[in-house]
């Protein structure tokens, strides 16, 4: 049964699945609530960025933005992600050791390859149990804290701070739970967040229709942090240079993208000036082929387009089939929060601040 993508209405026909599947999580969660299952507490600090609905939240920018922050503020990171559709088998890898890549994104997946090459400076490690993996890294690497990418459902692992990113521009996706919706567990779930993040924050209107949402719960919508995702640079896949996002403006490009959210990322180049004269989308997290490679090609030919453009999680994979003079280009983006700065940054330094104390004292 194939996913809805964000912004597409509810299959009331799939309700009694749904039902199904909501008692089969809810028992799950009742099982860790008193003490059937267990969570485990790692020795430092655990942030975990997480969703309520499948895919296409903007996650990942996120998690690179909230480790280049507390990199920036001195601390020892690390990541812990799950690493989608890697193709190791290993139990655990590392992707990357805070000053090396050490795994391709075929090895890690595409998710925790980008986070390794925009946070150079942070340990990345791909793993299905996050518990063990977290043990794993603290074995080799002294990191201040973890970041735990996708971990709101992963209830195995304790969490000092739990964000839960909700996609303003899906508000239909919190209307019922997979497969009907896109939902992976109901919205009073939320209750267990530290705090809700609301991502694509550009319009009011938007944003007003998920905060309508929240309002019809328990959690607070008021004290929800809005953050949007703005174009920041055009990086050539090829050879890594650079152009100012101006560069963009008036040029032809043809689209080609594998990501959770294509609309997002159709809305992310217009927004720059960028005259869009087709589009090749695929599913998420897709592994690219030479033969798709040729295939692009051929459709750009004639189109007039002046180059092919993508997402920075798409260019990661897309780079080994590429000439280093391709026109190939990503579109990098950068997270900014335009409401609740404070807030996030109260939840941030609490526990490690905390910790660090915790950490003198026994010295």
């Amino acid at each position: 049964m194939s996913f809805l993508s964000p912004g597409q209405p509810v299959r009331t026909w799939l309700y009694w699945i749904a039902g199904l599947y909501g008692l089969t999580t809810q028992v799950r969660r009742w099982c860790y609530r008193h003490g059937w299952l267990v969570t485990a507490r790692l020795p430092c600090p655990v942030i975990s960025v997480g969703n309520l609905t499948v895919g296409g939240t903007g996650k990942t920018p996120f998690v690179i933005f909230l480790a280049q922050r507390l990199v920036a503020k001195g601390w020892r990171v690390a990541i812990l992600s799950r690493g989608y559709k890697r193709t190791s088998h290993a139990s655990h890898v590392l992707v990357s050791d805070g000053a090396h890549i050490l795994a391709d994104s075929s090895e890690s997946g595409d998710e925790p390859f980008l986070m390794a090459q925009r946070c150079p400076q942070t340990v990345v490690a791909v793993g299905a149990n996050r518990v063990a993996l977290g043990r794993w890294v603290l074995q080799q690497h002294p990191v201040d804290c973890m970041i735990l990418d996708d971990g709101f459902q992963h209830l195995a692992l304790h969490r000092d701070v739990d964000l839960v990113l909700l996609d303003a521009t899906d508000a239909v996706g919190l209307d019922a739970l997979l497969p009907a919706g896109r939902l992976r567990e109901p919205l009073e779930e939320l209750d267990r967040a530290s705090a809700v993040v609301i991502t694509r924050a550009d319009s009011r209107q938007d944003v007003d229709a998920i905060r309508s949402r929240l309002r019809r719960m328990p959690y607070g919508a008021d004290d929800a942090i809005e953050v949007v995702f703005r174009p920041e640079s055009f990086i050539a896949i090829g050879s890594g240079a650079s152009q100012v996002i101006e560069w963009g403006t008036g040029k032809k490009a043809w689209l080609v993208s594998g990501i959770g959210n294509s609309l997002s990322f159709r809305r992310s180049a217009e927004s720059v000036g960028v005259e869009i004269v087709g589009e090749t989308m695929f599913e998420d997290h897709h592994r690219y082929s030479q033969r798709e490679i040729g295939e692009v090609r051929n459709r750009v030919r004639g189109s007039g387009s002046d180059f092919v453009l993508t997402t920075e999680k798409d260019g990661g994979k897309l780079k080994p089939l590429l000439e280093a003079d391709a026109s190939w280009w990503m579109l990098r983006l950068e997270t900014c929060v335009v409401r609740g700065e404070e807030r996030l940054s109260q939840l941030l330094d609490g526990p490690l601040s905390r910790s660090r104390h915790t950490a003198e004292r026994h010295a």
